[in-house]
């Protein structure tokens, strides 16, 4: 798939789009806390979605070489849990877990991709530095993604902001993205890399920025279920992401309020 270059009315839709996406899940956010299911989270997001008469992005999305459809309209993903966790009844948040919700949506054609890191109760000051610095590196690499630039220098920026903050894993395997047209687009946006290597970010592109830090290993392993990525050692993950615009001037975020 060839990298596409949206109008400047893709762009309006797509920050439409945005801002009810980044509505939504700030509310889904403040539905967390002990007791409450994952599938609870994803039930409600899904009716604000739908409030809006916009369609869930994920549900009943099948990536290339999966088996089977994913099945709800929420990605939550608990403590080591990385990303594509699936909703469960039986999944019952605790005081001291983290939580990564990860959500997308279609709004008159066109997708935007949000994700936030969040705790449940009071959390551990590992976890609340975990959330930190992984939101943080999320902002480094936005601040990167300047017109002109290419596609290492915004890995670069994170993995040299995550490695001077802690000694994180970097997730290798999965990346960001680019969106807009379709959920998942050209080009592949690793949180790791050098400057000066890959795409070149042109204007009107809109990409998907999301750094995954983990406490120890920078190794995942993948569920039965096809979605679900996990620590391989076992220790916790975060996860935060932002659809961005690539403009004349400053990176523009489109999944604000």
């Amino acid at each position: 798939m060839a990298i596409i270059i949206k109008t400047d009315k893709e762009v309006d839709i797509i920050r439409e789009g945005g801002k009810h996406l980044a509505t939504v899940l700030y509310k889904v956010k403040d539905m967390v806390k002990p007791g409450i299911s994952t599938k609870d989270l994803d039930i409600y997001a899904e009716k604000l979605i739908r409030e809006y008469g916009d369609e869930p992005a994920f549900l009943n999305y099948r990536p290339a070489g999966v088996r089977t459809p994913y099945p709800s309209s929420l990605c939550t993903s608990v403590n080591n849990e990385v990303v594509h966790g699936i909703p469960k009844k039986t999944q019952i948040l605790k005081e001291g877990d983290i939580i990564s919700i990860d959500l997308g949506i279609k709004h008159k054609g066109l997708f935007t991709d949000m994700a936030l890191t969040v705790a449940v109760g009071e959390i551990s000051s590992a976890s609340k530095k975990l959330l930190k610095d992984t939101e943080d590196a999320m902002h480094v690499g936005i601040n990167a993604a300047i017109c002109g630039a290419h596609v290492g220098d915004i890995g670069n920026a994170i993995e040299t902001f995550a490695k001077a903050r802690g000694n994180y894993g970097i997730v290798e395997i999965l990346a960001g993205h680019g969106v807009g047209k379709e959920i998942h687009e050209d080009p592949f946006i690793p949180n790791f890399g050098k400057k000066g290597t890959g795409a070149i970010l042109k204007k009107g592109m809109v990409i998907a920025i999301e750094p995954m830090l983990n406490m120890g290993t920078k190794n995942v392993v993948l569920h039965d279920d096809d979605y679900t990525y996990s620590t391989a050692d076992g220790k916790r993950s975060a996860h935060f992401e932002c659809t961005v615009a690539i403009t004349d001037g400053e990176p523009e975020i489109l999944t604000k309020i």
